[in-house]
């Protein structure tokens, strides 16, 4: 006789994420284009970009920081911050002063919620690297661990399940130097992108049809 206590476990099965193969065959993601990404740099210009995100109330939220690659290193980012509202990106070098300002009002207000994945690592890196809490958030992976996907979906996942889209995310990128002085377009582009995904991923999630 089969205990019935054990039954619920048993039916406890976690959906996997697509695989990259899988998401390859689906169109590209249509992320944002070099004219809608803003790059703030001066004081009248943070200001106009706090202001706007502010407004807003809600954002996609992602850092971005120089790799290590001996072990042991500690990184000293994060050296780029990025806020994606619905039509543009703003990309934040923390290097200049009036930008680190800027992200760190943003980054600690109640009264922008910001959107992401993984934000744990962001979590520990802006404490570390600003002195302050990162607040008000909403970490898309553990919202997709809610919904029965096992581990860290992230954007790629995330993206080809709710938009049917390939989101694809360049390595060489990822591991480029985040410190410089002038990002390149690729950079900004990818960086952008991360941020917007995300916003996009909670934008589909709320209008997605409610399971009774």
């Amino acid at each position: 006789m089969s205990n019935p206590e054990k039954r619920p476990n048993q039916l406890k099965t976690r959906i996997k994420e697509p695989t990259k193969a899988e998401t390859s065959l689906l169109p590209a993601f249509e992320g944002l284009t070099q004219d809608r990404i803003l790059v703030p740099r001066n004081k009248e210009e943070c200001q106009a970009a706090v202001k706007e995100i502010m407004d807003a109330g809600v954002c996609g939220f992602d850092t971005e920081a120089k790799p290590t690659f001996q072990k042991g290193q500690k990184s000293e980012g994060p050296h780029v911050v990025q806020f994606a509202l619905t039509d543009k990106a703003y990309i934040l070098q923390l290097h200049y002063s009036e930008c680190e300002k800027a992200s760190a009002e943003i980054i600690a207000s109640k009264a922008v919620l910001k959107v992401g994945f993984g934000l744990k690592n962001d979590h520990g890196q802006i404490r570390q690297r600003l002195g302050i809490t990162l607040d008000h958030t909403l970490d898309l992976d553990q919202t997709f661990r809610k919904l029965g996907y096992s581990g860290q979906i992230g954007v790629r996942g995330a993206i080809s399940v709710l938009l049917k889209q390939c989101f694809k995310k360049s390595k060489s990128t990822t591991t480029s130097n985040w410190s410089l002085p002038e990002l390149s377009p690729r950079q900004l582009t990818y960086a952008a992108n991360d941020a917007y995904a995300a916003l996009k991923v909670m934008e589909a999630l709320e209008s997605a049809p409610k399971q009774e």
